[in-house]
């Protein structure tokens, strides 16, 4: 196979940026981690001159990036303990820990969810190709938590029908910034890639998708608020997000969070700590719920004074979340926030 070349043009509005962060807009299915090895490598120029991943990147110069030849993937099984919360022979449900991501990506092929599930798992759907085979919702790396993994493609088609009609149930627990204002309410905002760093996402009204999310305060810690959320829609990074815009970014958020935080969290306070769904096979109603992880449990047990052992488990019913429908568009709810169409601009 032969070298790609990509050539690019830097317009006003990304004048000033670094030229690792440049490419990384321009190519948002590449890491910015890879692009910084490509750099280094010699393998990008600017205006025909070898670049660095620091220098600021200037109207009207162009970026040319050579990738090496597209090498065949082969995603290889590995040896790695899985907490399984169920299994059968048509899906299987784990809680997957802190700091692992769920499958490869260009620069990061091993000790993923997926290699884990290809040793543990003879088959699984491949629908989404040989990169993530099974996976029909995903975690954020940092986000720990429960998923549900298709082993053939039958059970893969059901579970993401059930995504689509906003039938599987999902709950979150997370810590935030600042006193949320309302004890209960809704966050409905579109969210779609921030045209000011392609590798975000933002509340915006063009090229966007609705995305509403339910939150419920469970308790006030000193400066912090502690929130169990339930999604209504599955948009990418969509709690970090929508925290974000109404001034609560997750406490430890890298992305969305404060620039200078004080916290000492290695990535978001945030858990999948509840997932149901119908069985594609039998149309059983399943349910399991997974407790916060050591390191989340004894970073809240340190903000919450006094503390209580409710703040951990059991979770509340789900009467006291209200559903609500409609699309995304900024209009007033009865309680939660109402999204500006002026704010949300971005």
């Amino acid at each position: 196979m032969e070298e790609i070349t990509l050539v690019y043009r830097v317009g006003e509005e990304q004048a000033g940026q670094r030229l690792d962060r440049f490419l990384a807009g321009q190519n948002p299915d590449l890491s910015r981690t890879y692009l910084q090895e490509l750099i280094d490598q010699g393998r990008v120029a600017v205006d025909q001159r070898q670049g660095k991943a620091g220098q600021r990147v200037k109207p009207g110069q162009q970026v040319t990036v050579l990738l090496p030849p597209p090498r065949d993937l082969e995603v290889r099984p590995e040896k790695i303990a899985l907490d399984i919360y169920y299994e059968d022979s048509h899906v299987i449900v784990v809680n997957k820990p802190r700091g692992m991501v769920v499958h490869p990506a260009e620069g990061n092929y091993s000790g993923t969810l997926v290699n884990a599930l290809l040793y543990h798992c003879r088959d699984l759907s491949g629908i989404n190709g040989v990169l993530r085979p099974g996976i029909v919702h995903r975690l954020d790396k940092d986000t720990s938590g429960l998923l549900v993994v298709a082993k053939h493609d039958q059970a893969h088609v059901h579970l993401a029908e059930q995504l689509k009609e906003r039938q599987v149930r999902r709950r979150y627990l997370a810590l935030v910034h600042g006193l949320v204002r309302h004890q209960k309410g809704s966050i409905d905002a579109p969210i779609g890639r921030d045209p000011r760093d392609r590798q975000k996402m933002a509340v915006v009204f063009r090229n966007s998708k609705p995305a509403l999310t339910l939150f419920l305060v469970r308790r006030y810690c000193g400066q912090y608020s502690y929130l169990e959320l339930q999604l209504a829609t599955g948009r990418t990074h969509q709690i970090r997000v929508h925290m974000a815009y109404i001034g609560h970014p997750l406490v430890g958020d890298p992305k969305y969070g404060p620039a200078r935080s004080h916290q000492v969290l290695d990535g978001q306070f945030l858990h999948a700590a509840l997932l149901g769904f119908r069985h594609p096979f039998s149309g059983e109603y399943l349910e399991f719920r997974a407790p916060l992880p050591e390191e989340l449990g004894a970073y809240l047990q340190q903000v919450c004074h006094p503390w209580d052992d409710g703040l951990l488990w059991p979770m509340p019913l789900a009467e006291q979340f209200q559903e609500q429908s409609g699309d995304a568009g900024g209009h007033e709810r009865p309680y939660g926030y109402a999204v500006p169409q002026d704010d949300a601009q971005q």
